[in-house]
C-alpha cells in the first residue's frame, strides 16, 4: 500500500513551498492520480531555529509539536521538514511520535557520498546547524570529507538567508555576498557545495548559481517519493 507524506513547513514558507514543488516534480508520475498524497503544516509562527540554539530564543519545540498532532491527526505516514537546523530538535520530536521522521541531513550525506566521491564538500548553513554539528556529524557517519566556512563566511551566508531569501530582497542584494562565500571556500579546497539552509536553493536558483552543488531539499523529497513506494524521476 502506497503510503502519504507530512510536511512539517513554515520554517520558512518558501522553502516548504519549495519542499513540496520538488516532491511533485521528482515523483514518476504520469497523470494527477500517479502523484503522492501530502498534508503540509505551512506553521510559519515556530520560533526561529537559530536564536534557539545559539541565543537562548523562543523554544521552537511547541509549536513544532503541536504541527506534528496536526498531522498525525491527517493521516500522514511519515513527516519531514523543510528546514536544516530544525533537525536540531528532531530527537525530541521523534520521541513523541510512532510516525518515522525522515532526515534530510542523512539523505544530503548519503548522496554526497554517491554523487561526489573523494570531492570535499563546503556545508553551506545557518550559524546554528554549524554551531549543533548536525552536517559534521552526518557526513563523519559516511565518510564524506567536508570545509566549514570561516566567521566571516558565516556572516555573509547569515545575510543571504535572512537579509536576502527570508527577507525577499532581490538577488542582486545579496549577490556579492554569495560569491564571497563560494571564491573563500573554493580556495580552500571545496569541490563542490552543501545548500545546508531550504533557503539556499532558492538563493541558488535566483542567482543562476552554475558550481556544484548539493540539495538538501531534493534529497529529503526524493528519499520521502521512495518511502511512500514511489518512483523518482531522473534529475535533468
Amino acid at each position: 500500500m502506497k503510503k502519504s507524506i507530512g510536511i512539517l513547513g513554515g520554517m520558512g514558507p518558501l522553502a516548504t513551498a519549495d519542499l513540496f514543488r520538488k516532491i511533485v516534480l521528482l515523483t514518476d508520475a504520469a497523470c494527477d492520480n500517479g502523484h503522492i498524497r501530502i498534508y503540509i503544516d505551512d506553521n510559519a509562527s515556530i520560533p526561529d531555529r537559530t536564536a534557539a540554539i545559539l541565543q537562548g530564543g523562543a523554544d521552537p519545540l511547541p509549536a513544532m509539536t503541536d504541527s506534528l498532532r496536526k498531522l498525525e491527526r491527517c493521516g500522514a505516514d511519515c513527516i519531514i521538514m523543510p528546514c536544516n537546523t530544525a533537525h536540531y530538535f528532531l530527537p525530541q520530536l521523534q520521541a513523541l511520535t510512532k510516525l518515522p521522521f525522515l532526515s534530510m541531513l542523512e539523505a544530503t550525506a548519503k548522496a554526497c557520498r554517491a554523487r561526489f566521491p573523494g570531492k570535499t564538500a563546503a556545508v553551506l548553513a545557518t550559524r546554528g546547524t554549524l554551531a549543533a554539528g548536525l552536517y559534521q556529524r552526518a557526513l563523519e557517519a559516511e565518510s564524506v570529507p567536508f570545509l566549514i566556512p570561516g566567521e566571516a563566511e558565516q556572516d555573509a551566508l547569515m545575510r543571504v538567508i535572512y537579509g536576502g531569501v527570508k527577507a525577499g530582497s532581490p538577488p542582486d542584494g545579496y549577490r556579492a555576498d554569495m560569491a564571497s562565500v563560494l571564491d573563500a571556500l573554493t580556495d580552500q579546497g571545496a569541490g563542490y557545495f552543501i545548500l545546508g539552509c531550504t533557503e539556499l536553493p532558492l538563493a541558488a536558483q535566483a542567482l543562476g548559481l552554475t558550481v556544484p552543488v548539493a540539495d538538501p531539499t531534493s534529497e529529503l523529497a526524493k528519499a520521502a517519493i521512495r518511502f511512500c513506494g514511489y518512483g523518482v524521476k531522473p534529475e535533468a
